[in-house]
């Protein structure tokens, strides 16, 4: 089993216990279908992104107005899940690294 598939199979326990709008009404869907609902009905913008092995792509969406956010997961065929969402978004500032962290 891969990472991504992993991944959508522990989003459906997740999303049971999700009470956030997002979670309730956007499961799995295609990723402009996914994208357009997490924009038009709950104000949410891409604000990160990163891949996941196997060819997966992570997006975080959130609203700065209401503070939603939700993690959508797309596999290589465009087929995006709900894997978390909540409320109070915040975006912080960078912090620099401690003094004598190579990373």
């Amino acid at each position: 089993m891969t990472v991504f598939s992993r991944l959508l199979t522990a989003s459906a326990f997740v999303i049971i216990g999700l009470t956030t709008p997002a979670a309730a009404e956007l499961q799995c869907a295609k990723r402009d279908q996914a994208v357009e609902q997490l924009t038009q009905k709950f104000g949410e913008a891409r604000q990160s992104i990163g891949l996941v092995p196997n060819s997966g792509v992570f997006e975080v969406y959130a609203s700065k107005d209401t503070g939603s956010w939700t993690i959508l997961v797309t596999n290589v065929h465009g087929m995006s899940c709900v894997v978390a969402s909540g409320q109070a978004f915040e975006t912080l500032a960078a912090v620099a690294a401690p003094a004598g962290d190579d990373a």
